[in-house]
């Protein structure tokens, strides 16, 4: 269960406002073989390469903390879960802070924090704490995470997007983007006029491992000059399967905030 929970916080950065399956549809349809090579010898491919790398990067997320409440639904590879509610809290490039719910019965099932160095989790329900070091989160995830890649998809910032642009598809709604980095191809589909994510598919550039992230970003909202998407879903395929659909009911930034994580005297190390 421990597993499941340190899946969920990594799923907690992708977010959409469609189905799992529409998400893989939709994906699946865009055909890069007739995208726009972009041919960094050349002045002016080099130039919409760089000035896609620079929009998106504009529209990061930047924060000094961060809350929200999020409802989430997920299942795995044998059913739907009951569902959760998520308060998540964020002190930047410091600590990411959960209280993970069962709607259900109203009651507090998992706490988590994450600093830089280390994952911390309480099981409420059978007594137990887990501490392990940050490279935990890899372990789990069977993915490259380190606490400011976490960070970063809790918070809705884009994650995997290489400045090695090989393609650009262009059209008046969207620009698809293929990239490549050390560990994916990342497939970005970028709304024309403001450049906010829309949806991402990131293959493995090692084959062998076979593994597949769908995320598509949805429902934007602007506060306070921030660009955020309050509806979001990722489905992970590989090793393991996962579908999470999660809807921010609130959120906020730049608020004091505390991070309470007592481990009780009764509570057994797992």
């Amino acid at each position: 269960m421990v597993r499941f929970v340190m899946l969920l916080l990594l799923a907690t950065g992708f977010f959409a406002c469609q189905s799992t399956r529409k998400i893989k549809s939709a994906i699946a349809a865009i055909d890069t073989t007739h995208a726009t090579r972009v041919d960094t010898t050349k002045t002016d491919s080099l130039a919409i390469a760089e000035t896609i790398f620079r929009e998106v990067h504009k529209n990061r997320v930047e924060f000094s903390s961060f809350s929200a409440k999020i409802k989430v639904e997920y299942a795995d590879k044998n059913d739907k879960a009951p569902d959760l509610t998520v308060i998540a809290r964020i002190k930047k490039d410091s600590a990411i802070w959960l209280s993970i719910n069962a709607t259900v019965f109203s009651y507090e099932a998992f706490r988590v924090l994450i600093t830089r160095d280390s994952v911390k989790v309480l099981n409420k329900k059978d007594k137990l704490v887990t501490l392990r070091s940050i490279a935990y989160l890899q372990e789990v995830a069977q993915l490259p995470f380190d606490f400011f890649t976490l960070q970063d998809l809790v918070i809705g910032n884009p994650v995997f997007f290489s400045k090695n642009i090989v393609s650009v598809n262009q059209s008046n709604e969207n620009t698809t983007v293929l990239s490549t980095g050390e560990f994916f191809k990342n497939l970005t589909t970028l709304g024309s006029s403001n450049y906010l994510v829309r949806s991402s598919k990131l293959d493995d550039i090692n084959t062998m491992r076979n593994r597949t992230c769908y995320l598509s970003y949805g429902n934007y909202e602007s506060k306070n000059g921030i660009s955020f998407a309050t509806r979001r879903t990722i489905s992970i395929s590989g090793n393991s399967k996962l579908d999470v659909d999660m809807d921010f009911k609130q959120y906020s930034f730049n608020e004091n905030l505390v991070f309470p994580f007592n481990i009780p005297k009764n509570y057994k190390n797992n």
